[in-house]
């Protein structure tokens, strides 16, 4: 039996002081992704104290966050990650359906932290899936069981309600750096509009040259 999904409320209350804080912030000018380490953080690359730091905000139920992670983060990995050149820190922030990408985010880091972004990839690449009219916990369940998670541990895992408070303190921060929509990317603590390839290795490149 697939794990019950109990994340309605958290997703709602997330969603109205998103779109509460997000329009003061906006008004108010805010920015920078905070490049320095935060509570919760998930990191590849280069270590902590990084010349650049990448912070992405994203989410699993987010379509053009599976497009980038499917298109641009292969030659991103290979070019800037798995060389060390810059510390690449992913932060979770919750779209639509909210419950669905809460449940994805906390099975997630049960998996364990060398399992995160590989679970992370696979749900946004089961976006498919659920596209194709698979009920997304469907997907969940067996992305989570093949990361070694049992039934119980699942169960466990989805109704951990100091990770739920853990994850939306993490909204929060989020909303505080002034993002309101997903993908997000801060080059040292700098917004990049553009987050192609292209556009990142600009931002990436000149900071690396400073």
């Amino acid at each position: 039996m697939a794990p019950k999904f109990k994340f309605a409320a958290m997703s709602r209350r997330a969603a109205i002081t998103a779109a509460a804080m997000g329009a003061m912030l906006v008004v108010a000018g805010c920015s920078g992704g905070s490049t320095s380490s935060a509570e919760g953080d998930m990191a590849k690359g280069a270590p902590e104290g990084a010349k650049v730091t990448v912070v992405e905000y994203a989410s699993v139920t987010c379509g053009a966050c599976a497009a980038w992670n499917e298109q641009i983060w292969p030659e991103f990995k290979t070019k800037y990650v798995d060389t060390n050149k810059v510390r690449f820190v992913f932060r979770e922030f919750p779209t639509p359906p909210q419950d669905i990408a809460a449940a994805g985010f906390m099975i997630a880091r049960c998996a364990g932290e060398d399992k995160y972004f590989d679970v992370l990839h696979a749900i946004m690449a089961s976006q498919r899936e659920w596209q194709a009219g698979i009920d997304p916990r469907q997907s969940l369940n067996r992305i989570a069981q093949g990361a070694g998670l049992s039934a119980a541990e699942i169960e466990t895992c989805l109704n951990d309600k100091k990770a739920v408070a853990d994850l939306e303190k993490r909204i929060q921060s989020a909303i505080k750096a002034g993002v309101t929509g997903t993908p997000t990317f801060f080059v040292n603590d700098k917004r990049v509009a553009d987050p192609s390839l292209a556009g990142l290795s600009a931002a990436i490149d000149a900071e690396l040259a400073k």
